[in-house]
C-alpha cells in the first residue's frame, strides 16, 4: 500500500541532520526540522544518548525495560532542568548520608551513577538540593534509581508548606508503595538493567514556595515515614544507586537534560514544511498519521496539517487542550469539523482521513474502525496543497508528541485498504 503514497515519513534514520521521508526518493519530501540545542533520546540499545542541535530524535520506546523495534520521531516543548547537578550528588546537601561517585553503569551506558548511603544512626537521612521555583506552579521531578542493599527509595518534595513524599519499590516491575501529603501524580517505570525512572509532580505553595527534592534509599522494613521525612537506622554501607535528577516546570516529565553546575534549557523541536504542489492531489487523497501525545494535560492545541500554508485550504488533525482529536477541512468551525474522536491519545493511535470534492467522498478510519462523520459537516473544495507539517498551517501551534508514521496518498483508498492502514 505504501507505494501508493506521494509522501511517507516512517522514522528510521536521518541524513545530514535532516529528517527524511521514504517517498519521494528525490528528497522533495524532506521535512524542515529545527531545535536550537542538543537533546537526548533513547537509542536502539535502550540507552539515553545526546544528539546535536537540529538533529531529529528517533526515540525508541521501552516497555517493562525492554527496548522496542520501532522508533518514533520525538517532538517536545522547551524545558529547563532546574537541578544544577543532575549526576554529581556529592554537590547536593548531605544529611546523615554519604555519596560514592561513579559506582555503576547508568542509563546512558557509562559508569557515572552515584551510590547514596545512609549513616549508621537512627535518624532522618537524605541528599537534597533546593532549585529556584515559583509560587503556585506545577513542577515535575524525575530521577533514575537502582537498588543495591536497599530495595526501596524515599523521595520528599518541598519543605515547610504542604510537602509531599512517596516510597518506591526498586525490585521486580517497580511500584509506588506509599504516598504522603497530596502529590498531584507519581509513577515508576522499569527502563532496563534494573534501573527505574521515577517521577513526582506537584504544585508549589502560594507562600514560601519550595520543591527541594530530598532522596534516600531505605530498608524494606523498620522505617518511619511521612511527608516531612523518613527515619531509620542505617549501617553506614547500605544504600541505592541514583542518576539523572531533573526538575522542570510542567505537569509531565520530558526527556533527560543533563546539567553540571548550572540550569540547562532544551529548546523546542519543530518539524514542518515537507512537500510541494507537484506532490499532492487537491481533488482526492488520504492523510494518515500514527502518533501518540506526551501527556493528557497539555492545555494548548496541537496540529498535523496538509495545506497551502493557510487553514482555509487544509486537512487538519487537531489535538485539543482537553485531549480530544478533531479532524477539520478548511477551517475550525463546526461545519468544517469532519469528526471528533475521544480517546486516550497518550497511547498509539492510527488515523486516516480520506478527502475529496464532496461531503460523500470523506471517510474517517481510526484504529481500524470506520467513524461516523459530524452531522453538520459540509465539505469545502481544497486547492493549492503544497505543505505537510507536524504543526498548524501557519506554524503557530507546535506538535508535542511521538510520530511513528505520517503519509499522504494521492488517491482514494478502498475500505479494506483503510482498515489495513489504520489497524493497530
Amino acid at each position: 500500500m505504501y507505494d501508493k503514497a506521494s509522501l511517507a515519513l516512517i522514522p528510521s534514520g536521518t541524513k545530514d541532520g535532516t529528517l527524511y521521508s521514504v517517498l519521494p526518493a528525490d528528497g522533495d519530501g524532506d521535512f524542515d526540522h529545527t531545535r536550537a540545542t542538543s537533546a537526548t533520546r533513547v537509542n536502539k540499545d535502550g540507552l539515553i544518548e545526546s544528539v546535536a542541535s537540529g538533529v531529529p530524535r528517533l526515540d525508541y520506546p521501552l516497555i517493562d525495560g525492554v527496548v522496542q523495534d520501532c522508533p518514533a520521531l520525538l517532538l517536545e516543548p522547551s524545558r529547563t532542568n532546574l537541578v544544577t547537578y543532575s549526576e554529581d550528588f556529592s554537590e547536593w546537601t548531605l544529611s546523615n548520608s554519604s555519596v560514592l561517585s561513579s559506582q555503576v553503569v547508568s542509563p546512558d551506558g557509562t559508569q557515572n551513577a552515584d551510590k547514596v548511603i545512609a549513616s549508621a544512626t537512627n535518624t532522618t537521612h537524605f541528599v537534597a538540593i533546593i532549585p529556584s521555583v515559583s509560587a503556585t506552579t506545577t513542577y515535575t521531578f524525575t530521577l533514575y534509581a537502582k537498588s543495591d542493599e536497599y530495595e526501596r527509595l524515599y523521595i520528599r518534595q518541598g519543605t515547610g508548606n504542604s510537602p509531599s513524599a512517596a516510597v518506591y519499590d526498586l525490585n521486580g516491575v517497580g511500584a509506588v508503595l506509599e504516598t504522603y501529603g497530596s502529590p498531584l501524580d507519581t509513577s515508576i517505570e522499569l527502563v532496563g538493567n534494573e534501573w527505574y525512572k521515577i517521577t513526582l509532580t506537584n504544585i508549589t505553595s502560594s507562600t514560601s514556595p519550595n520543591f527541594a527534592p530530598n532522596i534516600t534509599g531505605i530498608p524494606n522494613s523498620g522505617y518511619s515515614a511521612d511527608a516531612d521525612g523518613v527515619t531509620f537506622l542505617g549501617d553506614g554501607t547500605s544504600g541505592v544507586f541514583i542518576w539523572g535528577a531533573q526538575l522542570e516546570e510542567g505537569s509531565y516529565a520530558t526527556s533527560y537534560i543533563p546539567t553540571s553546575g548550572s540550569t540547562v534549557t532544551r529548546n523546542a523541536d519543530v518539524c514542518e514544511n515537507a512537500g510541494n504542489a507537484d506532490l499532492f492531489n487537491d481533488n482526492e487523497g488520504v492523510l494518515f498519521a500514527e502518533f501518540s501525545m506526551l501527556n493528557d494535560s497539555d492545555t494548548s492545541n496541537r496540529y498535523i496539517s496538509l495545506s497551502d500554508g493557510s487553514p482555509d485550504n487544509s486537512i487538519m488533525f487537531q489535538i485539543t487542550g482537553g485531549g480530544d482529536l478533531n479532524l477539520y477541512n478548511n477551517g475550525t468551525s463546526n461545519e468544517n469539523r469532519i469528526d471528533t474522536y475521544l480517546a486516550d491519545l497518550t497511547q498509539d493511535i492510527k488515523v486516516a482521513v480520506q478527502y475529496g470534492q464532496n461531503t460523500s467522498d470523506y471517510k474517517v478510519y481510526i484504529n481500524g474502525v470506520s467513524q461516523s462523520l459530524n452531522s453538520s459537516f459540509v465539505a469545502e473544495t481544497i486547492s493549492g496543497l503544497d505543505n505537510l507539517s507536524i504543526d498548524y498551517p501557519t506554524f503557530d501551534f507546535k506538535f508535542n508528541g511521538k510520530v511513528k508514521q505520517l503519509m499522504v496518498f494521492n488517491e482514494a483508498l478502498t475500505d479494506a485498504e483503510l482498515i489495513e492502514l489504520t489497524t493497530i
